[in-house]
């Protein structure tokens, strides 16, 4: 099985054929509109209905509704959780558990705050489920983006696939050893030792190795860089870019005017 270094799954969407820029925007309009808008419901609109279907259009909905229940879900609950029973506002008492209690204010706070929080991770979970890091970067660069940025952004996408591809194989050659990996969770944590250190320092190895891979490539080179595989950018694309920054621009002018 290859080495997976990117959470991109291939499919064949119209949220796959978009142009990465456009998706980047899409995730931004997402973010903005559920911080910003003044409307309540806003963000429980977006989590609940306009991200799963979203998923759909993309064909990546398995996959996005596994991501969201192993783990934005957990994250969500345990900061609604949190500021539900640690927000001091209110006083209309709904729950009471102990010496903590739940005001329907802090209540109403937490959730809101929640699902904001559901659809950012949410937004840029499709977008990396959807979107290769390759193609980002060559459309970054393409765009006037100097290269040490639009690296830096294409390392943080790809660091989690490959520490999760790079821990596989250690511990794949650990029971290959007779390392028992799997019991109680004592034996669990103890398998944890002996599979931090070569994690730790094969990351490093491999950060030197891809700064001289990147220096042969002429990567700080100032000459114009071409690609083999040119990203499209149709008039869809950007009639779609013009459409999202117009939401963006009406939610800022909506929380002002409102506020």
């Amino acid at each position: 099985m290859p080495e997976r270094l990117s959470f991109h799954i291939k499919r064949d969407s119209a949220l796959h054929h978009l142009n990465p820029l456009t998706k980047l925007l899409l995730v931004l309009t997402l973010i903005l509109t559920a911080f910003l808008a003044p409307f309540y419901w806003t963000p429980h609109i977006l989590a609940v209905l306009f991200i799963p279907l979203l998923s759909m259009l993309g064909k990546v909905g398995r996959e996005y509704f596994s991501t969201a229940i192993r783990l934005i879900l957990p994250a969500a609950t345990f900061l609604f959780a949190m500021q539900a029973f640690f927000q001091p506002v209110g006083e209309e008492i709904i729950f009471e558990f102990y010496f903590l209690d739940i005001t329907r204010e802090s209540f109403l706070f937490a959730f809101s705050n929640a699902m904001r929080i559901v659809v950012m991770v949410s937004a840029f979970t499709i977008f990396l489920l959807t979107t290769h890091p390759s193609e980002l970067m060559s459309d970054l660069t393409r765009r006037g983006l100097p290269g040490q940025f639009a690296y830096v952004i294409i390392s943080t996408l790809q660091i989690l696939p490959q520490m999760q591809a790079k821990a596989q194989t250690i511990i794949s050659a650990q029971r290959s050893r007779g390392l028992e990996t799997e019991g109680g969770f004592f034996k669990r944590a103890g398998a944890l030792v002996p599979l931090i250190g070569p994690l730790v320092f094969g990351s490093l190895v491999e950060v030197e190795e891809r700064a001289i891979a990147i220096e042969a490539r002429g990567f700080t080179s100032k000459h114009v860089k071409t690609s083999l595989h040119e990203i499209p950018d149709t008039s869809t694309d950007k009639l779609l870019r013009w459409f999202l920054t117009a939401l963006i621009l009406a939610s800022i002018g909506l929380r002002i005017w409102l506020s």
